[in-house]
């Protein structure tokens, strides 16, 4: 449950930096958030894989949940496009990490029932 918790505090931290960056264009000071997000992102992120999160899993949900999140966020907040082709790749994204998850899992599942 930690290594979760550890993605989840990752894949906040790479948004706000993200959401922060767009933002910092009309206050830099904001780039401060930028700086400390991105190491706080990755910092998490190490936690997590060291805490036994498979890389493939984690570095994936990071990068798609961060992907799907900031796209979403923007839109609400920046009032970027967020078209139906948009939509259609989002879902995508979030297929794609489902499948490697429940890969993942079948994978160890395997491992274990072989030792």
């Amino acid at each position: 449950m930690k290594r979760w918790l550890l993605l989840a505090a990752a894949i906040a931290l790479e948004v706000t930096a993200t959401l922060s960056l767009k933002a910092a264009l009309d206050a830099p000071a904001l780039y401060a958030v930028v700086a400390l997000g991105y190491l706080g992102a990755f910092a998490a992120l190490g936690l997590a894989l060291r805490a036994g999160m498979p890389l493939g899993v984690g570095y994936g949900i990071w990068g798609a949940c961060g992907v799907v999140i900031t796209a979403v966020a923007s839109a609400l907040l920046f009032g970027e496009a967020l078209t139906p082709l948009m939509g259609a790749g989002i879902a995508l994204i979030m297929g794609g990490v489902l499948l490697v998850e429940i890969g993942s899992q079948r994978a160890q599942r395997d491992a274990r029932e072989t030792s």
